[in-house]
């Protein structure tokens, strides 16, 4: 029977063996390799015939008409607020628990952000909160389906439609995830995502926009896609301005991601699948810990977390004693646990950006530069979203079902939690700030 005396003061690890590639991810493999140097040997690095069929491909997976390929995750998104009319005076909400490239692209294009609570089972935006800072200037609502969890579409979809409001959906975190049986990005208006390196579905440096409406779809690829803004164009509004990227910008993805794309995205059903089992295989094992549970939708629901990235839990303080968030991840991360640390994103209504930068010369803070009110939200403004902070930790992301290796882990969790009184004598508390945005090698 394994020692129940912590490592942190002096006890043996619960976490022994290496993990081989059970983090290891993307998975690249020959195929990923022959379908770059193909792009490589032909020079097609600057065409556009590799990401015109990857669009394709993933407008029937996603289940959308359209699909456009971009250069980046933020670049998609910013795309999908100019589809939606995004302007100059125009506000959009958003939740301030998120990474700034949600809703900070709403300044170059003349708007400005107003963030919403989130709740605080699932770290997405609350929707009662959201309709009451709906105001006459209000253009879309941009929903995060944050750390893979779907946000809850239905009553966020009747407030818009109540509202006449676009809905962009940011499914950076959630590639592949179900609300109720369906997939996330398919609700909105137009939904964006980031397909970076780092995210479940991961091709390179790039991203993607989806949307059913031809209208949108074409401003999307007016603002930044002119080698394509051509004679196909069919929006009245747009056909005098064929030819020039209207918004001056140059965002067409790279082929070789889109190489990459092609083969991922034909594999990623399998290996979301094998993510999932295993994910869920750990909190399943860990139901019922005192201190920790799952950041997942209940089972049943129909609902699923896609395929997991940045994957976190919910750490609940007063079950262990009011043991801080930082002194439970210490003493994980002596049980052999790496990516144990509090926090997620800080939130983006307390940073300098949205309070006090003049980011283009108007002379006062950007945030306010087009508005008709000071709309800045100081500490104390979002309680919920605020004390969130404390209150989810990084976990470990598998992506193998080696259930054998995440059994170390869950005793690790588990040590933690039956040791916390032993903890506390030595637990200096959070700091006052705690979150950011942490990446992790194993060792």
């Amino acid at each position: 029977m394994a020692s129940s005396k912590l490592a942190l003061l002096g006890g043996p690890k619960a976490v022994t063996r290496d993990p081989g590639d059970l983090f290891t991810w993307p998975i690249i493999t020959r195929e990923d390799e022959e379908a770059v140097l193909d792009v490589l040997h032909r020079r097609a690095m600057s065409s556009s015939d590799v990401t015109v069929a990857f669009e394709q491909e993933f407008a029937a997976w996603q289940g959308r008409k359209y699909a456009l390929g971009f250069s980046s995750g933020t670049a998609a998104i910013q795309a999908a607020m100019f589809a939606c009319g995004v302007g100059v005076g125009y506000e959009i909400i958003s939740q301030s628990l998120t990474y700034w490239a949600t809703c900070l692209q709403a300044f170059s294009l003349g708007a400005t952000v107003v963030f919403a609570e989130i709740d605080p089972r699932t770290l997405t935006l609350e929707p009662a909160d959201l309709e009451r800072r709906i105001s006459p200037r209000t253009k879309a609502i941009v929903v995060v389906h944050y750390l893979g969890h779907p946000a809850d579409m239905d009553p966020i979809m009747a407030i818009a439609r109540k509202h006449r409001l676009a809905v962009i959906e940011d499914v950076s975190h959630a590639q592949g995830a179900l609300y109720k049986g369906r997939k996330v990005g398919t609700f909105g208006d137009v939904a964006a995502m980031s397909l970076m390196t780092g995210k479940s579905l991961a091709v390179g440096e790039a991203g993607i926009l989806v949307t059913d409406d031809r209208g949108r779809y074409e401003r999307a690829l007016s603002l930044g896609h002119y080698e394509r803004f051509d004679a196909s164009i069919e929006s009245p509004d747009l056909k005098p301005l064929i030819g020039l990227p209207l918004g001056g910008y140059k965002y067409r993805m790279h082929q070789m991601s889109s190489a990459v794309g092609r083969v991922q995205l034909a594999h990623y059903d399998e290996r979301m699948a094998d993510i999932q089992a295993a994910m869920n295989r750990f909190w399943d094992r860990l139901e019922g810990t005192p201190g920790i549970a799952a950041h997942r939708p209940p089972k049943g629901s129909g609902s699923t977390m896609g395929g997991w990235y940045a994957a976190h839990g919910l750490y609940r303080p007063e079950e262990l004693g009011g043991l801080s968030a930082t002194r439970f991840c210490e003493a994980l991360r002596a049980e052999g646990v790496t990516e144990a640390v509090p926090g997620a994103n800080r939130p983006l209504h307390l940073h300098p950006l949205f309070n006090d930068a003049d980011v283009y010369g108007h002379g006062k803070p950007t945030r306010i530069a087009h508005s008709d009110r000071d709309l800045r939200q100081p500490r104390g403004s979002l309680p919920v979203t605020e004390a969130a902070s404390g209150r989810i930790l990084w976990i470990p992301w598998f992506k193998r079902p080696r259930f054998d290796l995440i059994e170390e882990y869950v005793e690790a969790y588990r040590k933690v939690s039956a040791g916390y009184r032993e903890l506390l004598p030595g637990d200096m508390g959070d700091p006052p700030e705690v979150g950011g945005w942490h990446f992790f090698k194993r060792r």
